[in-house]
């Protein structure tokens, strides 16, 4: 990757400098570049003297100069510079530029990989909603979310698992069993009510009455406590198949789907609760069972056992945790939570430290709200059951490419507005359409030099000297580096705004430069191109999980 070139170009500058005295030995500076706005500053500028300069007590400017002194020719770069205050800017050699459209062609789908993980475990926990309703559409920017960073983080080098944590354990899903046992009575025409803390929404109707098609009524002869534990096992089954074809919809799906209570089962929850007793974090009082927060910095403690006896979410959060690291030894664990659980990450880093794990392991990423709006009108209900919108709504009405790209176009902490009529839209207004455009268009280039039987392998890419193709190139060659920011910031929204620039910057190539023409030589060099341009926009769409269309 071009970009760590020249940081190494610099570093050894840094170097040479202390050596030979004309720069004192003092700590160097993590060593940064960034891309100029204004092209005339080149391709890559770094502000390392203006870092340099407190700490040496020398001007920024002098720096830059004795640096770009020691900095030797690199066949990568055309010429080094110095921009006040106190920048170091690059230009990128033409030749070498266009040189790297025949390193694109060979790389093909492995085109963006860059090795920072070294085959580093990664767990990424996602979605993971309680199996007692249909997934909304808030729930479906996680799973984007989610499985996007799994692409970026697999092209990055890491080994990932992507898992569901099935809540199947609790008060929560003690109320589905009782809502359920309750609809299919009543579908049975027995007179029986809902649950106070029951789930009256209308698929809870339609499970009933699917689970009546299959089994009858012989539910009815049980003794209450087996029928609603069968009935729940029955209905928790369901459930959760319709929430894997929800996913699957949108190309999401998981490696490992850990069950809640299996934390129980397999003595993980005893075991953790143990643990922190012998480390002094569980203190008695109030009749509950209570983990010492404060003792690790925490404002309050944290209840872990409610006075019924009863696990909190928190309790088997901390047994699920333990798993994770522990038992199932991963280097690191991301969460995806949403909105409403801000509150608990603080707690959770508390409880991974009292276990011994250092607390950066953990990142929580919290999703937040998601309001979708139709020609500028807020839309709150579903029309179909006018209850909340599903995810499986929004597909149907937009298409899983358009979900992707939308939920994945901002960044997840702020809240989103979903436009479903721009979603729609087949117009270069709608960032999916017109970056889909691009490919297609591309592909087309390449499906008529097929037809004329244009055998473009041979191309001379030096040829390629014009401003629209350049441009192109360097375009194409932000991809490593954009997969590297997304590694490191965890922020997909990254890959989406790229996709956009370049397929801006392929459209007014193609405005300008007309691919095949009478000039032989030169159209094979520009096929080189564009065949080059659609692995990298292709790349950049199956990293964000969506399809990179021939036909539009």
């Amino acid at each position: 990757m071009i970009k760590q070139r020249i940081i190494e170009l610099l570093a050894q500058a840094v170097g040479k400098a202390q050596e030979s005295g004309k720069l004192p030995s003092v700590a160097v500076p993590e060593i940064t570049i960034e891309h100029p706005q204004n092209p005339e500053h080149g391709d890559y500028a770094s502000s390392l003297p203006l870092k340099l300069a407190r700490a040496t007590g020398t001007g920024p400017m002098a720096i830059a100069e004795t640096l770009v002194g020691l900095i030797p020719p690199a066949p990568e770069v055309e010429s080094v510079t110095v921009a006040p205050p106190g920048f170091i800017n690059f230009t990128l050699k033409n030749d070498w530029l266009t040189q790297q459209v025949d390193s694109i062609l060979p790389a093909g789908s492995s085109y963006g990989n860059v090795e920072l993980g070294q085959g580093g475990r990664v767990q990424l926990e996602f979605v993971s909603v309680n199996p007692t309703g249909p997934l909304h559409v808030g729930h479906g920017r996680g799973a984007i979310l989610g499985n996007t960073l799994a692409n970026v983080l697999a092209a990055a080098g890491y080994k990932v698992e992507k898992e569901y944590y099935v809540n199947d354990a609790g008060s929560q899903m003690d109320a589905f069993y009782r809502s359920l046992y309750a609809r299919y009575q009543q579908a049975l025409k027995v007179d029986a009510e809902m649950p106070a803390d029951g789930y009256l929404g209308d698929y809870i109707v339609d499970l009933a009455k699917e689970i009546i098609a299959d089994e009858g009524n012989r539910f009815l002869s049980l003794p209450e406590k087996e029928a609603i534990a069968e009935i729940g096992r029955l209905g928790l089954a369901r459930m959760l198949a319709r929430i894997k074809d929800d996913l699957e919809l949108l190309g999401v799906n998981f490696d490992v789907w850990f069950r809640e209570q299996d934390l129980f089962e397999q003595g993980q929850y005893d075991k953790v609760m143990a643990l922190l007793r012998e480390g002094g974090y569980i203190a008695e009082r109030e009749e509950a069972t209570w983990f010492v927060s404060t003792a690790l910095g925490e404002d309050k403690d944290n209840v872990v056992v409610r006075s019924d006896g009863s696990p909190t979410y928190f309790a088997t959060d901390i047994a699920y945790h333990y798993n994770k690291f522990v038992e199932r030894k991963f280097d690191r664990v991301i969460n995806i939570w949403g909105a409403d659980h801000q509150g608990h990450i603080s707690r959770m880093k508390a409880v991974v430290s009292a276990l011994g794990i250092t607390p950066e392991r953990l990142v929580v990423m919290i999703s937040q709200m998601v309001t979708l709006s139709r020609g500028g009108e807020a839309v709150k209900v579903s029309k179909r059951s006018g209850d909340i919108i599903t995810l499986r709504e929004l597909i149907d009405e937009v298409g899983a490419d358009a979900c992707r790209f939308f939920f994945a176009a901002r960044s997840a902490d702020s809240q989103m507005d979903f436009d479903l009529e721009l979603a729609k839209k087949q117009s270069a207004d709608n960032p999916v359409y017109y970056v889909q455009y691009a490919h297609a268009r591309i592909a087309s280039i390449l499906r008529l030099a097929e037809d004329r039987k244009i055998d473009y392998a041979d191309g001379d890419v030096s040829l390629l000297t014009t401003e629209p193709e350049l441009t192109l190139i360097r375009r194409m060659l932000l991809l490593p580096e954009v997969v590297e920011m997304v590694t490191q910031t965890l922020e997909p929204h990254h890959l989406a705004y790229y996709a956009q620039d370049l397929a801006t910057v392929f459209h007014s190539f193609y405005k300008q430069c007309r691919v095949v023409t009478e000039d032989e030589a030169l159209t094979k060099a520009r096929l080189k191109l564009v065949g080059a341009a659609k692995i990298a926009l292709a790349r950049t769409l199956h990293l964000m999980g969506m399809t990179a269309p021939d036909k539009m």
